[in-house]
């Protein structure tokens, strides 16, 4: 199709009308000039298509398909090629389908563990969330099937999510929350964006140009369009000024009025619709023109690669011995997850699931399986008489392994939690098993951390997220040992939820909500407060042991345009094959700014078998090394000795290396008569031409307080004279100075250095 030659031919009223959906789902149709519409469904971690109607609750039915691991899980796996897989077999369910973009996937940052949609969400880390999407994004789009980068920008809490304001600084924005969008821009090119229902620092995210077009397309080079979450439209023309290509769902007309009515009284040019209107079909023909009406997919093979991929997720959090299982051992199960498993979140991306395997039934006709009930997810209140039957079931057993977690109430799109706690009848069941029963394992189905009030009292805990429809047997492989774990969290599990750094503000007073905690998100603030955690960031246990050694980089110094190589060896210790996660982290050891510790920036997964050792590499570029610098409006990296950290988790580093990294960029500095001497000493030549004004300010200070008492005394009070001065401006050369200074002379010195 000749784009512009069909928009050329088309009327206002048929460009403003393919700018709005037809219905829930489709766009629209321009018969006769041959344009056809094509169908958006729900992701990111399945497909929801809904035949007939719509909604974007997850209310309505929707054709049957696999469920996947949702991106909790998925994001734990740190494995970009079992991520692209999963995106290839989605590409493949919606050309079977007749799907042309699926939503997702979802790269909002886990500013909280209340938020919840979080089982949508990728890390609370931007490095992590931008690989992961990367990869699920050229998984899906191989197949010539569209993604929708999503919920641009900020969409951290469903708490009046489309009318809260997130107020967040620069520095913030381009370090936390708008890293991970760029990333995946930059790398995958997705062939849409969806922007997000709130307000960015007062501005719908709708009608941003800052956003949506001066950042999305001016400076990452995004060529797709932006097509709105389900509603986040407030006024159409504004939006379609910004950079909003497609409304979704219909507005019936309305908003297509609209846009014509501003183009006709000269409110909006019509060359910004046409702009639209080529972006849309543009991305739409890529699909149109690569269908395949006679695909089809083996649904039992997807979910059996359902099951491959949640193996590989699963972190093992604890383990004092007890995994895995032996498959001869009398063991329980206990818990109604073990029966009727909770696999995927509530809302748009629920799942009318091919099939779903629970661990008990994966375990049917096994003699030495036992099962008790436990307790009730649909109420969170005790019932005596479960929690009687699996004590006693427990005591039979060798081994107890309970299956907890939360409840589908618990945590959906729509709200987000009020607390960070499982149900009470769950933690009094925990509890009360692990009293008589020693060996205790504890499996989690939740889409976000949970407290562990119990976690001394049980030897294992299997963290499983909402693992998907074959979560009951990837469960088992893992439980007894044919997938070793090598699952590492994408985020940390606090002790409590009043230390998470978002805490005191989460929800804002009534529609604004302020991000004081800035780029102190998630490991970034634990490990920079030194705070305790249940669990942290990038922790996951084997079933086998790896060694780390011969950390070598390629140059002791570099300059900041340079690239940085960086090899470690790793060797598996134990005795069985296993995977493991090698992170590497970057700490600028002295900033003039505030930075975290240490920031991910490397991770590579790599199989061993015992005894088996590799050399894993990893390339380290500017962004490596750089904060935003809002001065300059671009990224900085300081002169300066940066640590190359290794380890198994942010809290768990093995090998360090430390190098020196020239900046190869001179910021501007103007010194003025506001200046203080601190700042001025730094730089030695100015320091100099400013020794008079020191001089000065000095000699007065110490007019005012002659020598007196003894050498000791002396000294207190000439490092009390140094520390005042320090912090004082230029100007007190003449405020508190001894008369030598002078306006003019004082001019004169800053002339002078500021030429420089």
């Amino acid at each position: 199709m000749d784009v512009k030659k069909v928009i050329s031919q088309m009327t206002l009223e048929e460009k403003a009308g393919l700018c709005s959906g037809r219905n829930f789902w489709f766009t629209k149709d321009v018969e006769r000039l041959n344009v056809q519409g094509i169908m958006l469904s729900d992701g990111p971690h399945g497909l929801r298509k809904q035949a007939a109607g719509g909604d974007h609750l997850g209310v309505s039915g929707s054709v049957e398909a696999i469920c996947f691991p949702t991106a909790s899980a998925i994001a734990a796996s740190f494995d970009r090629d079992l991520i692209r897989e999963m995106g290839t077999a989605l590409g493949d369910e919606c050309q079977a389908e007749e799907v042309g973009i699926i939503l997702g996937p979802g790269v909002n940052i886990k500013r909280s563990p209340l938020c919840g949609r979080n089982f949508e969400f990728l890390s609370e880390d931007p490095y992590l969330s931008t690989e992961m999407a990367t990869e699920y994004i050229k998984g899906v789009q191989s197949k010539n099937i569209g993604t929708s980068l999503k919920h641009f920008l900020a969409n951290n809490q469903e708490h009046r999510r489309m009318s809260s304001s997130s107020e967040i600084d620069e520095r913030t924005l381009r370090e936390i929350y708008l890293a991970a969008f760029e990333g995946a821009v930059v790398k995958a090119k997705p062939w849409t964006v969806m922007c997000s229902y709130n307000k960015v620092n007062g501005i719908f995210a709708s009608e941003s140009p800052r956003y949506l077009t001066d950042i999305l397309r001016g400076e990452w080079g995004f060529d797709g369009y932006v097509v709105s979450d389900w509603g986040a439209v407030g006024d159409r023309v504004e939006a379609l000024k910004a950079g909003v290509a497609l409304e979704m769902p219909s507005s019936r007309g309305i908003n297509d009025k609209r846009i014509v009515e501003a183009v006709k009284k000269g409110t909006l040019d019509e060359k910004i619709l046409d702009q639209a209107v080529e972006r849309i079909l543009t991305v739409h023909n890529r699909y149109i023109e690569n269908k395949k009406p006679d695909a089809t997919y083996d649904k039992e093979q997807h979910h059996q690669l359902a099951r491959k991929i949640l193996s590989e997720c699963m972190v093992l959090l604890k383990n004092d011995g007890i995994l895995p299982l032996k498959k001869g051992d009398d063991i329980a199960f206990i818990g109604e997850f073990a029966e009727k498993p909770r696999f995927q979140g509530g809302g748009s991306s629920h799942i009318n699931s091919y099939k779903i395997t629970s661990a008990l039934k994966t375990m049917k006709g096994a003699p030495n399986i036992t099962y008790a009930k436990g307790y009730d997810a649909e109420e969170d209140i005790a019932d005596e008489a479960l929690i009687k039957e699996a004590v006693e079931a427990a005591k039979r057993a060798k081994v107890a392994v309970i299956f907890a977690g939360l409840p589908d109430i618990f945590e959906s799109e729509g709200y987000d939690r009020s607390h960070m706690s499982l149900p009470e009848c769950q933690n009094r069941l925990i509890r009360e098993v692990a009293a008589v029963q020693p060996d205790t394992v504890v499996v989690l189905h939740n889409g976000s951390p949970v407290e562990m009030p119990w976690v001394q009292d049980v030897k294992g805990i299997l963290e499983v997220y909402l693992g998907g429809e074959s979560v009951g047997e990837a469960t088992v492989d893992v439980l007894f040992g044919d997938v070793n774990p090598s699952g590492k969290l994408a985020e940390t599990f606090p002790l409590r939820l009043e230390d998470n750094p978002s805490y005191l503000f989460y929800f804002g007073e009534k529609d604004i909500v302020e991000y004081r905690e800035g780029i102190f998100v998630g490991y970034r603030y634990y490990d920079k407060k030194k705070l305790d955690v249940l669990f942290p960031f990038g922790h996951g246990l084997s079933y086998t042991t790896f060694d780390y050694s011969n950390l070598k980089v390629s140059a002791d110094v570099i300059k900041d345009t340079d690239i940085l190589t960086v090899k470690v060896d790793v060797t598996n210790t134990g005795k069985s094959a296993g995977k493991e996660v090698v992170q590497l982290y970057v700490g600028d050891r002295e900033s003039s700014v505030i930075r975290p510790l240490k920031e991910l920036k490397g991770f590579e997964k790599v199989a061993l078998n015992p005894g088996e050792t590799k050399r894993v590499s990893f390339t380290l570029g500017k962004r490596a090394f750089a904060y935003y610098n809002t001065e300059i409006n671009d990224w900085h990296v300081e002169t300066g000795e940066f640590d190359i950290l290794i380890g198994k988790s942010s809290r768990d580093i093995l090998c360090k290396k430390t190098v020196v990294v020239e900046s190869t960029v001179e910021l501007p500095v103007v010194y003025t008569i506001n200046s203080n001497f601190a700042d001025i000493m730094a730089d030695p030549e100015a320091m100099a031409a400013c020794q008079p004004l020191w001089d000065s300010v000095v000699a007065l200070f110490k007019e005012e307080n002659p020598q007196a008492g003894d050498a000791a005394e002396q000294v207190i009070v000439e490092k009390m004279v140094e520390n005042m001065v320090k912090v004082m401006p230029l100007r007190a050369a003449i405020n508190f100075g001894d008369g030598s200074i002078t306006y003019e002379r004082m001019n004169s010195i800053l002339e002078k250095i500021n030429k420089r």
